[in-house]
């Protein structure tokens, strides 16, 4: 399974330099349809997006989005959340739990 990036040039530009394979740029005329065709790619199992990109998506994409488990959507930027969520979302375990 591949990791992918979603977002505008600059956003996608760090993860190229990171080494990530598999990045789209996108228009926000086009996001929309691009991430649900990418969620519904077999072959990606992480994909990371700007929380300033899901803020735009309407509702029902959004939701669509954020409780993807295959791939995992990882919201990066000012609003992606508690950290231990992620984590339990992507593997399934709470690693922090007592």
């Amino acid at each position: 399974m591949d990791v992918a990036v979603l977002g505008n040039e600059s956003f996608v530009m760090g993860f190229k330099l990171g080494g990530v394979k598999r990045s789209y740029i996108e228009k926000p005329e086009s996001y929309e349809d691009k991430i649900l065709e990418l969620i519904a790619d077999p072959s990606i199992g992480v994909l990371a997006v700007s929380s300033e990109d899901v803020d735009r998506l309407n509702p029902g994409t959004r939701r669509k989005v954020l409780s993807s488990i295959a791939p995992v959507v990882v919201v990066v930027g000012k609003t992606e959340g508690d950290l231990r969520e992620k984590v339990k979302r992507a593997i399934g375990v709470d690693l922090y739990k007592t």
